[in-house]
């Protein structure tokens, strides 16, 4: 009998120690969600310095492609510096009373406060560490900057570009990104963006077009043939552009689970059937098909697809590659010539004008499926024009915050470099060899 009463309260005691462990236990790191969270900032990583240097070097002239590549390569280099002293906290911090809605704050400046072994997010299940979703988050910064300078390029000065470059990233792209990622009002309000078309296509297009028409044409646009360097450059740019836009994409749903699947998906989908209209087009308007356009369609199917990957199906993304690459063609082959900007490498008309349909079709096209709308009108009352409301709303927002905001940090950056432009010599004879000393073969 004694014996039976240990038995007992030993196996009593073991349910009670086993409960308490459980109740105790810190939360345990998912490897699964950790290799693909790796993975992905891996991948967005090799769009900037490798997949865009490449697209938009090709694309110039050979006078200027080393410098051509200098800027994004740089670009990344300095937006991952700014990022990790103050623009990871303004974009994902937390800040007091209603300026929360515009700007995260400075609590976490040099990513003060943020411990080695901390997850990205318990309460999300995002059991990965939260220096991964710091530098993930990071290489989106560093992009969105490095595409303006495509609309720049042959003519802006290196150090008023490496000046606004660092400002840029935590005076304008940060506060975007936390009104629409961290907690701020557009996020608040059920804007959808599920990878960056306003925060990174929209913002990096507009900033773009901005410093274009403040740094002046290039000597001898419209009047002397530009003509690219090498398409086979920038089309291999555009494959890896494509190939690190898994990370972007897929790398956005935090984990690898059925979301990623859904992004991969339509991001595939949608950048094939742009590639394919844009040639199309192409040679219907102009009689041929050509390897640049064709490269410029994927992009511009990746730019449209970007805010809408994990909220659509396959028939919204045929619908977004297809409009996304018809209008994207028409920003560069129409609305530029009728303007008269000197957009170089047509960061707005593909970036911009691509990501700004990207945002609103989100709101058409977004599948009416609770497990895949994070929040919103439409998940939360099934209000699809609510939904399409919420997305004009993000779109003019971003709009107006980008224009202003890079109109202030260009004249800063001028200001403290003598200029934003080259000189004419400095223009004539190239920008690699006259600043950077360099020339892309020495023969």
């Amino acid at each position: 009998m004694k014996l039976k009463w240990i038995s007992f309260f030993s196996i009593l005691f073991s349910i009670f120690a086993l409960a308490d462990q459980n109740a105790t236990s810190a939360p345990v790191i998912n490897s699964g969600d950790t290799s693909w969270m790796l993975m992905s900032t891996a991948l967005v990583m090799l769009m900037t310095p490798i997949g865009l240097a490449l697209f938009y070097g090709g694309m110039t002239r050979s006078k200027n492609l080393l410098n051509t590549y200098a800027m994004v390569f740089m670009a990344f280099s300095i937006a991952m510096i700014a990022w990790v002293v103050a623009g990871f906290s303004v974009a994902f911090g937390t800040m007091e009373g209603g300026l929360n809605n515009f700007m995260g704050g400075f609590g976490n400046v040099m990513l003060n406060g943020i411990k080695w072994d901390e997850f990205a997010s318990v309460d999300l299940g995002q059991l990965y560490p939260k220096y991964v979703f710091v530098v993930f988050q990071g290489t989106f910064a560093a992009i969105t900057v490095a595409i303006a300078s495509g609309s720049a390029i042959e003519r802006m000065k290196f150090s008023t570009w490496m000046i606004f470059v660092a400002l840029w990233t935590v005076i304008v792209y940060a506060p975007i990104a936390h009104m629409v990622w961290g907690g701020g009002y557009l996020f608040n309000a059920g804007a959808l963006d599920f990878a960056g078309g306003t925060v990174v296509h929209m913002n990096g297009g507009l900033a773009g077009l901005v410093i274009a028409v403040l740094v002046g044409k290039r000597a001898g646009y419209g009047k002397v043939a530009m003509k690219p360097m090498s398409v086979m450059l920038t089309a291999l740019g555009a494959g890896l552009l494509w190939f690190g836009w898994y990370g972007f994409n897929a790398g956005s749903a935090f984990g690898a689970n059925m979301i990623a699947g859904v992004a991969m998906l339509t991001t595939t989908i949608a950048t094939a059937i742009a590639t394919l209209t844009w040639v199309i087009v192409e040679q219907i308007v102009f009689k041929k098909p050509t390897l640049l356009g064709a490269a410029s369609g994927a992009v511009a199917g990746l730019v449209a697809i970007t805010p809408a990957a994990g909220f659509v199906g396959v028939g919204g993304a045929l619908i977004i590659g297809v409009l996304g690459s018809v209008i994207a063609f028409f920003g560069v082959a129409v609305l530029k010539k009728k303007l008269g900007y000197d957009d170089s490498l047509d960061a707005f008309g593909v970036h911009f004008l691509a990501g700004l349909f990207g945002a609103i079709a989100t709101g058409v096209l977004a599948l009416n499926d609770k497990a895949l709308l994070w929040s919103g009108p439409l998940k939360d009352a099934d209000d699809r024009l609510g939904q399409i409301m919420v997305q004009l709303e993000s779109v003019v927002i971003v709009g107006l915050y980008t224009l202003i905001g890079t109109i202030i940090v260009y004249f800063i950056s001028s200001l403290l470099t003598g200029g934003g432009r080259v000189d004419a010599q400095t223009e004539e004879v190239g920008l690699d060899e006259a600043i950077h000393g360099e020339k892309v073969m020495n023969l």
